[in-house]
């Protein structure tokens, strides 16, 4: 399959190396407005330079012969790209959020409508080997009826300060609410696992602790040159590496991750240097950011289950953590095992889910990436869809519960969730 790639971040970057893993797929083409990104994951792919292009503009206008695209710009850049896709009549693969406000998911979804576009969103919580579990354990009857669930979204302390304080998405008006940013993918995995639609929600949650009055005494604005530093978990140095051996980040491959994004393809030195002059090493008690720093959403589905998510920055960074409460017994998941409990024999049994290892670099959510690109690409050569289980109106239908969510939070009401437009 001949892939068309639209941004060379973080995410799409892993898609793309993901897509070439298959073998069954290369990518022809390769957008992406910064260089060093754009050549290094060129070289890395063997893109010829003819399919390289500094914006995805002018690689749809070349009219290469492709079998389907990935879309990963910013947040707010998704539309656009879209639009152009469809009209070619592109396989189209978003990343998630799909637009960033009401208005945009509207036009979306008429876009896709009046195009016929093939849209597949990058909710990877679907495609996870613990989840394909879950609901096989939940459809043979584990628990009986799923009466609530609640579901812990743990960001971690030193993950939000990168990306939600310092990062590209601290800014609701330069990215989305946290909420979107963060957790669509929760908002989407519970009613994939709920099986019923959402039909109200209410949330609280604010920005409490990364604001200037909670700096400690004697603060700087930067850490590289803060007498504060060594006492603050929120350090730079101490998060990225340089300097402080309790963070290194050689020993830690998620915090390594990270640091690739501050400098990418640098040393120590340079690494440091991005601390001292670019946004990461700015002081997280006085940096620009405005989006939330802890939320709780309350759901009530149609068929009356209810659910709760809380999403933290204050946490130690690990994986996601889920109780499941039925008529017949108990669900609890955490670090890859679903325990059942028997109400009527009162035994716990306990299914250890394997351990998804990376297998590219820049692969995340435990096998879930994969699993995702994996359906596409195959979906794309064979024409069997039965793998895909995250279309576009899977996808609007959580985002139409997060702006819900955002208007409860914020009017203190209890919420509709509205759909985008009235069904056909």
């Amino acid at each position: 399959m001949r892939l068309l790639v639209a941004g060379a971040g973080a995410r799409g970057s892993a898609y793309a190396r993901l897509a070439a893993a298959t073998g069954q797929a290369v990518v022809v083409g390769l957008a992406e407005p910064r260089r060093p990104l754009r050549e290094g994951l060129a070289a890395e792919l063997g893109v010829p330079a003819e399919g390289t292009f500094g914006d995805w503009q002018a690689m749809l206008a070349a009219g290469l012969p492709a079998d389907g695209v990935i879309i990963a710009t910013p947040d707010r850049e998704h539309m656009a790209p879209f639009a152009a896709a469809a009209a070619h009549g592109y396989p189209i693969l978003l990343e998630k959020p799909v637009a960033v406000d009401p208005a945009g998911c509207e036009e979306l979804e008429r876009v896709a409508r009046s195009s016929g576009a093939s849209a597949v969103v990058c909710h990877v919580l679907r495609y996870t080997r613990l989840t394909g579990l879950l609901r096989q354990l939940l459809s043979g009857n584990a628990v009986g009826r799923i009466i609530s669930v609640q579901h812990l979204e743990p960001v971690g302390f030193w993950h939000f300060a990168h990306s939600y304080v310092r990062g590209n998405w601290r800014r609701e008006d330069q990215s989305s609410p946290f909420l979107l940013a963060k957790c669509t993918h929760d908002v989407d995995w519970l009613s994939f696992i709920i099986g019923s639609r959402p039909a109200r929600v209410s949330s609280f949650g604010r920005l409490t602790h990364f604001r200037p009055g909670e700096a400690p005494e004697g603060a700087a604005a930067r850490c590289t040159d803060c007498p504060a530093e060594p006492r603050c978990p929120y350090s730079a140095p101490r998060i990225y590496g340089p300097g402080r051996p309790e963070g290194n980040a050689e020993a830690d491959p998620a915090r390594a991750y990270f640091a690739e994004v501050v400098d990418p393809g640098g040393d120590r030195e340079s690494l440091w240097q991005a601390l001292a002059t670019g946004p990461y090493g700015r002081c997280v008690y006085s940096s620009d950011n405005d989006v939330v720093d802890h939320q709780v959403v309350n759901i009530e589905y149609e068929d009356g289950t209810t659910a709760t998510l809380t999403a933290t920055a204050f946490t130690a960074a690990g994986p996601r953590r889920t109780r499941i409460f039925g008529s017949h017994g108990e669900i609890s998941i955490e670090a890859g095992t679903i325990s059942i409990y028997d109400f009527l024999t009162g035994t716990t049994a306990v299914h250890k889910v394997p351990r998804a290892e990376a297998s590219v670099k820049g692969e995340k959510h435990e096998g879930g990436d994969r699993g995702l690109v994996e359906a596409w690409v195959s979906a794309l050569g064979t024409g069997d869809w039965s793998g895909i289980v995250s279309g576009l109106e899977e996808s609007l239908v959580s985002h139409a519960v997060v702006f819900a969510a955002e208007e409860a939070r914020r009017s203190g009401a209890v919420v509709p969730v509205r759909p985008f437009s009235p069904p056909a």
